[in-house]
């Protein structure tokens, strides 16, 4: 009984196995796990056979090999998916992958992108450390309306414990 490397907690057999043997994943989270797997397994030629047509002619497989080969990979974070389903054409997956390289402890977030090519989900790219909006910091005044939405000033609501400090 072998776990799937992708954390999913299920045996290989029963999650990424069978994608990674030539079944087609019914979902872009499910290709991204499957590629995250045989990374894992070193099943390199996968990875070629899951990107797209213009992402292929950019795979370098001589260093995919050798990292695969190198790292010592210590798990798969799934953040968030978006689109990616049944019925879609398209889908982004968020996730980080922890592994050691050199004995260094490294990160890999990416947001990735996936799309339909002849029916089959296929990775079209993604961006490394992908960030979200930025932070809007607004600050309110004793007397002006909670922004809690109660109705109350901010001084006799939410700001009460924070400006009796």
């Amino acid at each position: 009984m072998t776990l799937c490397p992708c954390d999913s907690g299920q045996e290989l057999n029963g999650c990424c196995g069978p994608v990674i043997g030539g079944a087609p994943a019914p979902t872009a989270e499910v290709l991204m796990r499957s590629r995250y797997s045989a990374f894992v397994l070193g099943d390199i030629g996968y990875l070629a056979d899951t990107l797209s047509v213009g992402e292929r002619a950019e795979f370098d497989q001589v260093e995919a090999e050798k990292t695969a080969k190198s790292a010592k990979w210590q798990g798969l974070e799934v953040r968030a998916v978006v689109g990616g389903g049944k019925g879609d054409d398209s889908g982004t997956v968020e996730f980080v992958a922890s592994f050691r390289l050199n004995d260094q402890v490294h990160v890999h977030h990416e947001l990735a992108e996936f799309v339909r090519e002849k029916g089959r989900w296929v990775c079209s790219g993604g961006t490394m450390s992908p960030k979200g909006p930025p932070v809007r910091v607004v600050k309110v005044s004793r007397n002006e309306p909670c922004p809690c939405g109660s109705g109350k000033k901010y001084k006799k609501c939410c700001g009460a414990t924070t400006l009796s400090r």
